[in-house]
Order: C-alpha cells, then sequence, then structure tokens
C-alpha cells in the first residue's frame, strides 16, 4: 500500500495512509537507500520500497516538497539576500516559491515594500497568526514548507493554522535581533489539502546554502531582468558594470527594483568567491 512519510524518529517512520496513520521501519536495502520525511513509500508491516521522488533536499531533510513558503516579518530586519536565494534555491529544484509577510497587526510598511519589490512575479501572502492566518491555510496546497529567519514567527503561524499548540514558540532576542531556533525535528502536519513542514534546517541556509549557479547564469533566475538581459549586447554581461547593460540601464530608469538588483549583485559576489 502506498503511504507518505510524515515523520522520522530514529528507526522508525510515521506513515500516512489518508485514512490511518502508521509507525514502521523499513527493510535494510531500503533504509540504506535514505529515508525522508516527505517520501511517497510501498509499506504494509514493513518499508518495502522509495518511489520516484521529485526533488530531494538534504539540509533540511524533505524530499517531494512542492511550495516553500518564505516567511518574514518586520522583525527581525529581513534578510531580502536570504529571501532571494531561497527563491532561486526552490526554482532550481522545481519548487514554487510564495513569500509570506507575517506579523501584518504590527503595521503594514513591510507588506508594502515587498509588493514594491517583488510583485507581480511571486506570490506575495499577508497574515498574523493573532488575527488571520486563512489565506495562507488556502495556500497549503500539495506538500508545502515554511523557510526564513528565526523569530519570525513560523512556529506562532502553524500552531495558529491548526487550531492547537502543537511547536514551541520562541522569543526574539532585542540585544540581537535574532530569534532563539525553537524546531528540533522535521514533520509534516495534515491539511485540507496537502501537508505543512516545520523544520529548523532552513534558518541554517544562509551560512550553508550553495547555489547550484554559474556568474553568467544568476540573472535568468530573476524574472523581473529577463525583458533587459535580451537588450544586453553581450551574451556574456553579467550586468554589474558597462553602458551596453540592459539590466543596469533598467535599475536607472526604476523599471526594476534597486533592492533587486543589490540583492543580485550581492549573490553574484557569493558566486565569484566560492568559484
Amino acid at each position: 500500500m502506498k503511504g507518505l512519510i510524515t515523520k522520522k524518529n530514529a528507526g522508525l517512520f510515521e506513515v500516512d495512509y489518508g485514512e490511518r496513520v502508521q509507525n514502521l521501519k523499513a527493510l535494510g536495502n531500503v533504509k540504506k537507500q535514505g529515508l525522508y520525511v516527505g517520501d511517497y513509500v510501498e509499506a504494509d508491516e514493513v518499508i518495502t520500497k522509495i518511489y520516484p521522488r521529485k526533488n530531494i533536499l538534504i539540509r533540511p531533510p524533505l524530499a517531494n516538497l512542492d511550495r516553500l513558503f518564505i516567511v518574514i516579518a518586520s522583525a527581525p530586519k529581513p534578510d531580502l539576500v536570504l529571501v532571494d536565494k531561497l527563491i532561486i534555491y526552490a526554482v532550481i529544484k522545481g519548487i514554487e516559491p510564495l513569500i509570506v509577510v507575517n506579523k501584518t497587526d504590527l503595521g503594514q510598511e513591510l507588506a508594502s515594500q515587498i509588493k514594491q519589490i517583488y510583485s507581480p512575479h511571486y506570490k506575495i501572502i499577508l497574515t498574523s497568526a493573532l488575527e488571520n492566518a486563512s489565506e495562507l491555510r488556502a495556500e497549503i496546497k500539495g506538500l508545502c514548507a515554511f523557510c526564513g529567519q528565526s523569530a519570525v514567527g513560523k512556529s506562532s503561524l502553524i500552531n495558529a493554522l491548526l487550531g492547537e499548540h502543537v511547536t514551541e514558540v520562541g522569543d526574539l532576542s532585542k540585544k540581537v535581533e535574532r530569534g532563539k531556533q525553537t524546531t528540533r525535528m522535521t514533520r509534516l502536519y495534515k491539511f485540507e489539502n496537502g501537508y505543512l513542514a516545520d523544520t529548523a534546517g532552513f534558518s541554517l541556509l544562509d551560512a550553508a546554502l550553495t547555489l547550484p549557479v554559474g556568474k553568467a547564469e544568476l540573472g535568468k533566475y530573476y524574472p523581473d531582468f529577463l525583458a533587459f538581459i535580451e537588450k544586453c549586447k553581450f551574451r556574456t554581461c553579467t550586468h554589474e558594470n558597462g553602458k551596453d547593460c540592459g539590466v543596469i540601464k533598467a535599475v536607472k530608469d526604476v523599471q526594476i527594483s534597486l533592492t533587486r538588483y543589490q540583492n543580485y549583485l550581492k549573490i553574484l559576489e557569493e558566486i565569484k568567491e566560492k568559484r
């Protein structure tokens, strides 16, 4: 019978068949292949087979992800370079990225800023764990995951969406405005039209994530650049300098967000340093 691994705990795997859930072990040869939360498996009294994966993430350990919710809030200060990196990472993996602006009960200034920078290329969801998360709930389709900086309210949102306290909520250090990581284990929570993962791994990607993208390819992952890349004189243009660059001209003409362009340059520099 085909099921979905929704939780992993030592040598036991929680398998959801839709109408029932079982905690099972895996055959030795299957376990050696590596089993991930999000894996579709064949199982009865034991897991005997892993079905082909749409994608696989090593850190955090997740498979078959359909949507990635990149959560930001006014505090801690949003790291938009990290947001761009996560968007690119998602696209490379065949995952749809969505931006969630949380804590809108504290004000709409950030929401307006994010709309100006990222619309219309990415879906933006405005929400608050304290007031209304119904729009976010409607977007949980297939296998989904939250990611983003600590203390942006990922755990609070999951608790609000489920209507119960299922994951620990941390606080924000006023000294350094850095959240305390509270999520220790990857698992999937079931919703009407899909599953949602809460995981510790994504908050570390700003330090650990290496994008498998060359410097000449990076601009192609910025949909707001594409129409202007065609106007660059040289096909190898990396949009750093030069009067013959269509992207730079579009930034000067306010046709491309300056913030997005500055984020691009920072990521480009990281790629060059690592190469």
